[in-house]
Parts: structure tokens; C-alpha cells; sequence
């Protein structure tokens, strides 16, 4: 094979991560990225920054150690779970504040297959800090969030990991932002009545069902089944296709999580 040839001529890469900088917004209550220089160009004859951050800011991976006490770190993963066959799932067509989807939705759109990356374009990527329409409010509290049948399906497809274009794979009112932001919450249970008629914790009861997509999915126990947040760039202008992703983070003894690159190779 001519892998000159076979390069250039019919794999096309996509970048599925934001952009990140100083700007860039953590998830609530984490450390943003901080950097500054400890050496300029002269007199030094370098450049040289110090960064410091939480790993959970912009696109990144939540490890299994996350939020598993004996998940495994970050350079246990092998690189045939970080790479594959993945589908993408656009379900921007149906997004809105507060939103829920559910496997069928997903299985409506793109055929996913047992051993697959999933990754799940909710449509709020365009709320991204790096997008013209960028709203910080929606892109973390008010994005969709899945139904809590998808844990079971997913492990049942056997899922690599799951990515998302928003704040996090959990709906947001069902992570602790249910607490630190009533206001949002009960905008969220009105939501919830009137298309549902359902209040916000018989959709998503608490403590039984609370993060689920992390406590449900993480631990070895349950597969393992890890996923990618705050995807982007390329990913606004994607609708559903199949083709292979891989997320890249440090190979780090002890990592938890980490800021990731996520590229997407498509045949021609």
C-alpha cells in the first residue's frame, strides 16, 4: 500500500474540540485554566509558560478513576478503547433547554453498532464559548440530557465511550447543578410537568438515579463505560455519519481526567 497516497487522497480529519485558552469556562466550580510565562524569548532565548488547571476544562475525557475510587488512570486505557468505529448522532433537530433523548432517538438518526464510540451531538455546541452564539448558561445548565434508560442500552451496545457536545453526558439537572442553581432547577421542573407531566425528580429521582451517566457507567463493574465532554469545532458543522474517533489525552499514571484533543478520520 501507498500510505502517501492513501492519506492524502481519501481520509479527511475533522478537529471535535474547542478551542482553549484562559476563556475558556471550566465545569461549574472547577478551576479554569491559568497560565502565564516564567521565561520570555529575551533575555532567555526561549519562551516557557506554567499552566495550571482542573482537568475538566474545555474538551476533555473523564477517566474511570473519575468516579471510581478503583477505576483505572488514565495510561491504563488502551489505545483500541480511546480509538475506533464511531457513530455520530445528530439530534440537534429536537434540541432544547432542558431537553431529553433517548436511545431511539439516536437509533433513528445513525446506526450504532455493538463496540462503537457514540458520540451525541446535542446542537449546543453552537452555545460553546469559541461559537458566535456563544451562551454560557445554556451550554452548561440547560442543555439535553439523556432518559435513564440509556445506561441500560448503552452497556448493552457495549459502548467504547461516549461523547457530548455540551457540559456534561448527565443532564445538567441531574448533576449538582440542581443544587446550586434553584432558579434554573424549578424553571427546569416546570419543563418537565408540562411536557411530561412529570415533576424534575420523578424524571430524574434523587439519590437513587443522581448522576447516573458517571456512577452507572463508570465502575468496572458496569463496563466501564466512559465518555468525553465539551466536544466542538468541527463537530457544529457534522450530521449523523459513521467513521472513526479517537480522543487523545496524557498518558498519565494517577490521571483522573484529562484536556483532550478528539479527531475524527472519514473516508473521502
Amino acid at each position: 500500500m501507498n500510505i502517501e497516497s492513501f492519506w492524502n487522497e481519501n481520509v479527511k480529519m475533522y478537529d471535535l474540540s474547542q478551542k482553549l485558552s484562559h476563556l475558556t469556562p471550566p465545569w461549574p466550580t472547577y478551576e479554569p485554566l491559568q497560565v502565564k510565562f516564567f521565561k520570555r524569548l529575551s533575555p532567555n532565548g526561549a519562551n516557557g509558560m506554567l499552566v495550571t488547571h482542573s482537568n475538566h476544562v474545555g474538551t476533555h475525557l473523564d477517566g474511570p478513576l473519575h468516579f471510581d475510587t478503583a477505576g483505572r488512570d488514565l495510561a491504563s486505557i488502551e489505545l483500541e478503547k480511546l480509538v475506533g468505529p464511531a457513530a455520530i448522532a445528530d439530534l440537534s433537530d429536537m434540541a432544547e433547554d432542558f431537553g431529553i433523548y433517548t436511545p431511539q432517538d439516536i437509533m433513528d438518526r445513525v446506526e450504532v453498532k455493538k463496540g462503537d464510540i457514540l458520540i451525541i451531538k446535542t446542537g449546543y455546541c453552537k452555545y460553546a464559548w469559541d461559537e458566535p452564539e456563544a451562551d454560557e448558561k445554556r451550554y452548561m445548565v440547560r442543555h439535553p440530557g439523556p432518559s435513564l434508560d440509556f445506561m441500560d442500552w448503552a452497556h448493552e451496545m457495549e459502548l467504547k465511550w461516549i461523547g457530548v457536545d455540551c457540559g456534561s453526558a448527565d443532564h445538567p439537572m441531574n448533576t449538582k447543578i440542581r443544587d446550586w442553581e434553584p432558579q434554573e432547577a424549578a424553571a427546569c421542573d416546570a419543563y418537565m410537568q408540562k411536557k411530561y407531566g412529570k415533576t424534575l425528580n420523578e424524571v430524574y429521582p434523587w439519590p437513587e438515579q443522581y448522576q447516573a451517566m458517571h456512577l452507572q457507567m463508570f465502575p468496572k463493574k458496569y463496563g466501564e463505560i466512559i465518555h468525553a465532554e465539551c466536544m466542538g469545532g468541527d463537530l457544529v458543522d457534522l450530521t449523523s455519519r459513521r467513521m472513526v474517533i479517537g480522543v487523545f489525552p496524557w498518558r498519565w499514571e494517577g490521571g483522573e481526567s484529562c484536556i483532550a484533543r478528539i479527531v475524527g478520520f472519514d473516508n473521502k
